[in-house]
């Protein structure tokens, strides 16, 4: 999936790309003259020259003068035809927007204004780690024609979700026969979108109390729909095509079959980002806490905006941003947007107490919590929750492999580079030990309290938590006294 940025309006002396047109002529690029610098070879070549010539005149050998007299035009031609502008550097990308390891193109364009060749043109360009280009970061070379432009090709992968820079593209041109090099040509950096991998999921159709008038989920009130609900005697407003001829020939009376309606329903996905633990190394390495928040709420969020129901996005932590419920297309590419700028908090910052209020949907919304379960305090949001009549279900995000990391090596295999740091770190591997205990023990207890856990594992791994909570949701509700 991308999305394609709105188009821009240049602005007077840009180009497409944000940087400035290369010059009109070599008369009007005199202060460019003074920032061209000498460079090493053209002190090598003085120093040789100068040599030859003070040996030659000290000694009174004209045949040391004859040698350095072509070493000393050629200098002099090369620096009289020499440039006066600076290479003129843009930047552009295929496509600002991508999909995790989907193929990213870009490309550097260095123009050359000067009626006089550029021998070298030396281009770096930084980018994030998650931009994995073909070549790196390693320097480009290429030389450029008089009033022509080079371009070079980049061509790489984005390996994982966020916004990211492309650039900055700083470019040093070399003429003269290499005798001088110009100022860097620089070209600002490009904002790249990279969204996440929608991970494959798929849930049945329970859902607590589908509450909307129109949607895909069954619910419990008579209408127009496809579940079967009974069989009741006609009444006047009834279908013909409603009639069940079958009971209504065997009873000698008028039968019709009763269904139930199909409605939306409000699903919320809280994101705990109180913590983030393991190391990511992208969509084809390992995954932190936040890759599988992100990845799975991606999914979950695309498989209910599918069914026509309303979603929103909550986030527990220092930010405490909340993305509005909605449905349809232009929601799911607005919550993949918004899942963009998900950061985690370094010390475990709780929001207000009172920031969630009626943002969390209405009652009957089904919530859908994304949390590692690390501390303690995610624990005590999910009894909060439960406590207050909401239909809860926690998905464990914490990766299996990190989790196996931190009780250290099995007998007869290599410890990982995590499990060396719990033995030698911060904390040893039984303190690591001693957590992951307590983790279970909290685990257990929100079962206890009626908080169903499960681990995310990806397509139909809510199918029968979501219908234990819609058995759960038909019984009648205690009233308090």
């Amino acid at each position: 999936m991308a999305v394609p940025d709105p188009p821009r309006r240049n602005e007077p002396g840009t180009d497409r790309a944000g940087t400035d047109r290369p010059g009109p002529d070599r008369a009007g690029a005199g202060p460019a003259l003074a920032a061209w610098t000498p460079t090493r070879a053209f002190g090598r070549a003085v120093m040789f020259i100068g040599i030859l010539l003070l040996t030659g005149l000290f000694t009174r050998r004209p045949d040391l003068v004859v040698i350095a007299a072509p070493f000393a035009v050629g200098a002099a031609a090369g620096l009289w035809h020499r440039p006066r502008t600076i290479p003129r550097v843009r930047l552009s990308a295929g496509d600002a927007a991508s999909l995790e390891g989907a193929e990213i193109t870009s490309a550097i364009d260095v123009d050359n204004a000067d009626p006089v060749r550029y021998d070298l043109v030396v281009a770096r360009l930084e980018a994030h780690w998650s931009l994995r280009l073909r070549h790196g970061e390693r320097p480009y070379a290429t030389a450029v024609e008089p009033g022509a432009s080079a371009g070079i090709d980049l061509v790489g992968r984005s390996v994982r979700w966020g916004r990211y820079p492309l650039g900055p593209v700083v470019a040093h041109a070399v003429a003269a026969d290499g005798l001088l090099v110009s100022p860097p040509g620089f070209a600002p950096a490009l904002a790249v979108r990279v969204y996440p991998q929608v991970e494959n999921f798929r849930a049945d159709e329970a859902m607590p109390r589908a509450a909307g008038m129109i949607g895909f989920h069954r619910s419990r009130r008579p209408g127009e729909g496809g579940e079967l609900a009974g069989v009741r005697v006609f009444s006047p407003g009834d279908r013909l095509r409603r009639v069940d001829w079958r009971v209504s020939l065997r009873t000698r009376q008028l039968h019709v079959a009763a269904t139930l309606s199909e409605r939306d329903a409000e699903v919320v996905v809280l994101l705990d980002l109180l913590y983030e633990a393991g190391v990511s190394t992208g969509i084809f390495g390992d995954r932190s806490v936040l890759d599988v928040t992100v990845r799975a709420a991606a999914g979950i969020g695309d498989h209910y905006l599918h069914h026509g129901d309303r979603v929103s996005f909550v986030e527990y932590g220092w930010q405490g941003r909340r993305l509005r419920a909605s449905s349809g297309h232009r929601h799911y590419l607005t919550l993949m947007e918004w899942l963009l700028d998900v950061r985690a908090a370094e010390d475990g910052r709780e929001p207000p107490g009172t920031a969630f209020g009626a943002h969390l949907g209405s009652a009957d919304a089904l919530t859908i919590v994304l949390t590692p379960l690390i501390s303690t305090k995610s624990a005590a949001m999910l009894a909060r929750l439960a406590r207050g009549g909401r239909f809860v279900v926690a998905v464990d995000t914490m990766p299996p492999d990190l989790i196996a990391s931190l009780s250290g090596p099995r007998r007869g295999e290599q410890p990982t580079a995590i499990q060396n740091w719990t033995r030698s770190g911060e904390f040893t591997s039984s303190a690591a030990r001693l957590w992951r205990l307590e983790r279970e023990n909290h685990i257990d207890a929100l079962r206890e309290h009626g908080v169903p856990v499960v681990a995310w594992a990806g397509a139909g791994s809510l199918d029968e938590v979501l219908r234990q909570v819609t058995r759960v949701s038909s019984g009648p509700r205690g009233v308090p006294r």
